[in-house]
């Protein structure tokens, strides 16, 4: 029995018994069309036969194909198209793009590393006054910088000494303010007064107190302090904190 496909025209020798009844659907091996093939007609009783035979010579039929090209199925399975070359290109497409994005987080990321040690740096110099008092052991930190700060939060202010002689000696008067520089409440230590001579060799040294123990934020006070018969040698005047325990 020879098939023809509708689809392609491909011709197949088949063994009609496969046909029998209803028929089947076949699907054609080259290019994969299905089709229902109706079964063989009955074939002609053995004079019939003989007589058509002789009345007309059997036609030339071309070769058939080889049996084994024709996939005959129940059920022929769906036909499924191969994947399209673009699809195995997008993920070489997609990469260039990931890096380009991660490239760009990572400007991002240095650039807002830059901005925050820029934003420490300012908050360190403006706050400085502010971040010793409340860590003095940053002052040694800023004095290594050249940036002295006052440890204590207390600033002396308008400091001057004056020498009049009363009732025959010598007076050393000396004066000046107190400034609390903090946002907060500071004790007030006793203030010291050092003489020195013109080598800087202490000659003498005397205690005494503001008149306060403790100033608000921003607070100003003034300080006065005499000395009666001061020695003769003495060049430079200081006044400081004095130290605990001293």
């Amino acid at each position: 029995m020879i098939l023809t496909c509708p689809q392609c025209a491909t011709r197949y020798q088949v063994d009609a018994a496969q046909f029998a009844g209803p028929g089947r659907k076949v699907r054609c091996a080259k290019c994969g069309h299905v089709w229902h093939q109706e079964a063989p007609p009955p074939e002609p009783e053995p004079g019939l036969e003989t007589s058509a035979a002789e009345a007309a010579p059997p036609r030339p039929q071309p070769p058939p194909a080889p049996p084994a090209s024709l996939a005959a199925e129940p059920h022929p399975a769906a036909f499924v198209p191969p994947a399209p070359v673009v699809a195995a290109a997008e993920p070489e497409q997609a990469a260039p793009r990931r890096r380009g994005v991660s490239s760009v987080v990572s400007v991002a990321g240095w650039f807002g590393l830059a901005i925050l040690i820029a934003l420490l740096g300012w908050a360190g110099m403006h706050y400085r006054q502010q971040i010793v008092t409340a860590w003095p052991q940053a002052a040694s930190l800023y004095n290594k910088l050249g940036l002295p700060v006052n440890a204590r939060g207390i600033a002396f202010a308008e400091v001057a000494y004056h020498r009049a002689s009363e009732g025959g000696q010598q007076v050393l008067s000396v004066s000046g303010k107190l400034v609390n520089v903090t946002t907060r409440e500071q004790p007030v230590p006793e203030l010291r007064v050092v003489l020195t001579d013109g080598d800087s060799r202490e000659l003498y040294h005397w205690n005494f107190s503001a008149g306060v123990s403790t100033l608000q934020p921003g607070q100003k006070i003034g300080f006065l302090t005499r000395l009666t018969s001061p020695p003769s040698g003495a060049r430079h005047l200081e006044v400081r904190f004095t130290e605990a325990g001293s």
